[in-house]
């Protein structure tokens, strides 16, 4: 199940498929989204959130049924336009799509950083579902990787976990990234698409089945 998938079946009210209330829901993720932004889950309760929202209490219990409920909700409506984002853009040319995709995933953790140092996490313990979120960010950004280099999504498993593999990289040195911020957005897109280059021709390398891209060779 991919990240759009989650967001439409997740923790949603049952039986309320009116038009006002799943405008009155987005509303309620919309308000947790700025109030999440910064702030870890423990930090506020839900005495705070519906005192900061406006709201009664009761009316977050009523759509999401739990302050977890409501906290994966809102994580997962904004992976979802993160990767929404990230896989668009295919009428650019392979390097600005790469910078996009990379550009949007970086500017994502520095404006979510608590709901991104969640994800990256897995959350509190054992996180079943806030893992299967991380998982599905993963497999999005590969697949409009390996969309870009080598124009298919269903590629071979060395190709594939060279991909996680750098993915997996990115979601540490991001987390460095936030927490110190020494370098620019822009910077730090820059080095993480070098880096990319040096993945895809290691990939080569070991699989000459796919050769890396024109851009990626003229970083070498």
């Amino acid at each position: 199940m991919n990240i759009s998938q989650q967001r439409d079946t997740a923790v949603r009210p049952r039986a309320r498929g009116t038009e006002r209330s799943l405008a009155r829901r987005a509303e309620l993720i919309a308000i947790g989204r700025r109030l999440f932004a910064d702030t870890s889950y423990d930090a506020l309760s839900m005495d705070d959130i519906a005192r900061q929202a406006h709201v009664a209490k009761g009316l977050i219990y009523y759509y999401f049924q739990s302050k977890r409920g409501y906290y994966l909700a809102i994580i997962q409506d904004s992976v979802a336009d993160l990767v929404s984002f990230a896989a668009g853009g295919v009428e650019l040319g392979q390097v600005d799509r790469v910078h996009r995709t990379i550009d949007s995933y970086l500017r994502y953790a520095e404006h979510n950083q608590a709901a991104y140092r969640t994800i990256v996490s897995g959350g509190v313990g054992f996180d079943a579902e806030v893992h299967a979120i991380r998982d599905g960010v993963r497999e999005a950004i590969v697949a409009t990787i390996a969309d870009g280099a080598y124009g298919r999504t269903d590629i071979a498993p060395l190709a594939r976990m060279g991909l996680i593999a750098w993915v997996c990289s990115v979601e540490g040195a991001a987390l460095d990234w936030i927490d110190r911020l020494e370098l620019s957005r822009a910077t730090m897109r820059d080095l993480l698409v070098k880096s990319l280059g040096g993945t895809l021709r290691a990939i080569e390398e070991l699989d000459p089945a796919y050769p890396a891209p024109a851009p990626a060779r003229r970083d070498g």
